[in-house]
C-alpha cells in the first residue's frame, strides 16, 4: 500500500508541476505588451504542399511533397490551377547572393538552405523573376519557415520547403542535362476522415471483444479436447488453468513500465533494420498463437465435434488435426503478411495479428483490484507523456515518435500498432493507435468485466459498461486533440486513464464500494493471491 500511494503522490506532484510551468512560460510569455508585433505577412497559415512532376516531357511518381512558409503567398489548392514551370538551380546555389544571369526568370528555384535567412532567399529569387521557391533542407525532415525579423516582407510568390533526398534526386536530373518541371499545389485535407471512426471501433471493439470472451467461447458441452498450445491442450475460460493467469502486481507494474521505458531508449539510439526484423518475427510469433487460440476457441464453440480427431504431434504432444490445420492456416497468413508488408493492403494483416494478438494477452495478463491498476496506469499515463512531450527537451526529438515511424531504420516501422488508410487524404497515410493505448486501459475494462460477473452486477448497476463508454470518450478525445493539434502525435493514454481510471474510482467512491474495489481479491486458490506490496 505504501509504494502505492507513494507513487500515485509523486506522479499527480510531477503532473502539476509541468502544468505550473507551461502556465508560466505562457504568462510570462504573453505579458511583454511593448514587444514588437508579428507582422500579417509572416503569419501566414502552414500549408502541405505536393508536386506533379514531369522529366523530359514525362510525368513521374516522385512523391514529393513538402512545407510552405509562413510568409509569401499561398500554393494554389488544385494542380490545375498550378502552372507547369521549369526547375532552375539557383547561381549561387544558397540563393543569398542576386544571380548574375535571368535563367530564374519563370522558374521554380530551387535554394540550399544555409548562409542567410529564408526571407532574403526568397526576397532575392523574386527579384529575379522566379515563380516559386523550393528551399532544400539539410535533413528530410520538414519545419515551417518563419521570418527572420519583425520588419515587414514583401514575398509575392509561394515558397516551401522540402527534403534533402527530394533535393538531390532533384539535383542529379537536373546535373544530367534531363528537363525538370514542377506544379506545385496544396490541396485540403478532409476535417474527418472514416477511417477515424473506423479505428475507434476497431479499438473499443478489440476491448469489448477481449473482456466478454469467456462468455463468447463458452462451450455448451462437458466435453473438451486437446489443442495444439504451449500446454499442449485446450481449455474453455472455465476449466483454464491457473498457472496460465499472470496476475499483476504493484511492483511488477512498477518494473514493466521502466522496462518499456528502458527498451524504447534503446530502441532510440540503436534501431536499426535487423533490430526491427527482430520485433517482426516477435510480432508473428505472438500474432501466430494468439490468431490460433481465437479461431480454435470461436469453431470449436459452435462445432466441438471438430476436436475429436487426436493425433501425436512431436514437441507438442496429443493433439487434434483441426488445430494443427489452423495452426498451419496462421503460419502461412503471417508469412504472407511479412512478405507483404510494405503493400497498400498489408495493413488487413498486421490488424488481425494485432487484434488476436491482443484478446490472448488480455486472457492472461489480469489486474486483481483497482489499486494495481491505479498504479499501472499511472505509471504508463506518465510514461506516455514523457516520451511524446517531454522527451525532445532532452532527446531533441520526441522519442516515440521517432521510434514509431521508424526514422533510423530505414523506414521500417514498427508494427505493435492497429492501422487503417486513409483514403480520402491526399497525401494518403495511415491513422494509427499503439498496442500499448488498447492493453493497458483494455486490463482495467476486464477487470471491470469479471468483477461485475463475480458479484452478480449487471450494465447500468456495474462497472464495464461504463468503462467501456469511458475508454470510446477517451479514444473520441485522443483523435480530437489529434486534429487540434494538427496532426503532432499525440499521447493517448493522456486521455485514456482518466476516462477509464477516473471512471471507475468516481463511480466507486459513489456507490460507497471503493475500498472492496481497492482491495478485491479475485476468485484465486490461496496460492495464487498476488502477494501485498
Amino acid at each position: 500500500m505504501a509504494s502505492s500511494s507513494c507513487f500515485c503522490y509523486h506522479s499527480s506532484y510531477s503532473a502539476v508541476a509541468a502544468v505550473a510551468i507551461t502556465l508560466l512560460l505562457f504568462v510570462f510569455g504573453d505579458a511583454a505588451d511593448d514587444a514588437p508585433k508579428l507582422d500579417p505577412s509572416c503569419a501566414k497559415d502552414v500549408q502541405l504542399v505536393k508536386m506533379k512532376h514531369w522529366v523530359d516531357g514525362n510525368v513521374v511518381n516522385s512523391g514529393y511533397g513538402g512545407m510552405s512558409a509562413m510568409f509569401g503567398a499561398q500554393f494554389p489548392k488544385e494542380v490545375s490551377q498550378s502552372p507547369k514551370s521549369p526547375v532552375v538551380f539557383a547561381d549561387p546555389r544558397d540563393c543569398c547572393v542576386p544571380p548574375i544571369t535571368k535563367l530564374l526568370v519563370g522558374s521554380v528555384t530551387l535554394c540550399q538552405r544555409g548562409t542567410c535567412d529564408f526571407t532574403t532567399k526568397a526576397a532575392i529569387a523574386q527579384a529575379a523573376g522566379a515563380v516559386a521557391v523550393l528551399v532544400i533542407n539539410e535533413s528530410d525532415d520538414l519545419f515551417s519557415m518563419e521570418c527572420s525579423n519583425s520588419s515587414r516582407v514583401d514575398i509575392s510568390i509561394p515558397v516551401a520547403m522540402i527534403s534533402k533526398t527530394a533535393g538531390d534526386d532533384l539535383d542529379n536530373e537536373l546535373t544530367s542535362g534531363k528537363k525538370v518541371e514542377l506544379s506545385i499545389y496544396a490541396p485540403t485535407r478532409p476535417l474527418l476522415d472514416y477511417s477515424v471512426a473506423v479505428l475507434w471501433l476497431m479499438a473499443v471493439g478489440t476491448v469489448i471483444c477481449a473482456s466478454t470472451w469467456a462468455d463468447i467461447t463458452a462451450a455448451d458441452c462437458d466435453e473438451r479436447y486437446n489443442e495444439l498450445s504451449p500446454k499442449g491442450s485446450f481449455k474453455s475460460e472455465t476449466m483454464k488453468d491457473e498457472e496460465d493467469i499472470v496476475n499483476i502486481d504493484t511492483k511488477g507494474a512498477i518494473i514493466f513500465v521502466i522496462s518499456a521505458s528502458t527498451f524504447l531508449v534503446l530502441l532510440f539510439f540503436f534501431m536499426s533494420s535487423w533490430f526491427i526484423w527482430v520485433l517482426i518475427v516477435l510480432f508473428c510469433i505472438g500474432g501466430v498463437e494468439g490468431m490460433h487460440n481465437c479461431i480454435v476457441s470461436l469453431v470449436l464453440r459452435v462445432f466441438p465435434k471438430l476436436g475429436r480427431n487426436i493425433v501425436k504431434v512431436p514437441m507438442f504432444g496429443k493433439s487434434s488435426i483441426f488445430s494443427i490445420v489452423v495452426f498451419i492456416v496462421c503460419v502461412a497468413f503471417a508469412v504472407l503478411w511479412i512478405v507483404n508488408r510494405r503493400e497498400s493492403y498489408s495493413w488487413f494483416g498486421q490488424d488481425v495479428l494485432g487484434i488476436c494478438l491482443m484478446i490472448t494477452i488480455l486472457q492472461l495478463a489480469r489486474l486483481p483490484n483497482i489499486k494495481v491498476a491505479t498504479v499501472l496506469l499511472c505509471c504508463a499515463f506518465v510514461y506516455d507523456i514523457f516520451w511524446v512531450f517531454i522527451s525532445p527537451v532532452i532527446f531533441h526529438k520526441s522519442v516515440m515518435i521517432t521510434v514509431a515511424r521508424g526514422d533510423k531504420a530505414g523506414g521500417e516501422a514498427i508494427p505493435m500498432l492497429l492501422r487503417f488508410p486513409r483514403p480520402h487524404d491526399p497525401w494518403k497515410g495511415y491513422d494509427m493507435i499503439g498496442f500499448g493505448d488498447i492493453l493497458f486501459p483494455g486490463l482495467l475494462v476486464c477487470f471491470a468485466r469479471r468483477f461485475d460477473k463475480e458479484n452478480n452486477k449487471r450494465s447500468v448497476n456495474g462497472y464495464f459498461l461504463w468503462l467501456v463508454i469511458g475508454y470510446g470518450v477517451g479514444l473520441f478525445l485522443t483523435y480530437l486533440g489529434l486534429y487540434l493539434m494538427k496532426g503532432h502525435g499525440q499521447p493517448a493514454l493522456l486521455y485514456l486513464v482518466p476516462c477509464t481510471l477516473g471512471t471507475a474510482v468516481i463511480l466507486g467512491s459513489i456507490r460507497g464500494e471503493m475500498r472492496s474495489l481497492w482491495d478485491y481479491k479475485p476468485n484465486l486458490p490461496p496460492s495464487k493471491v498476488p502477494p501485498e506490496v
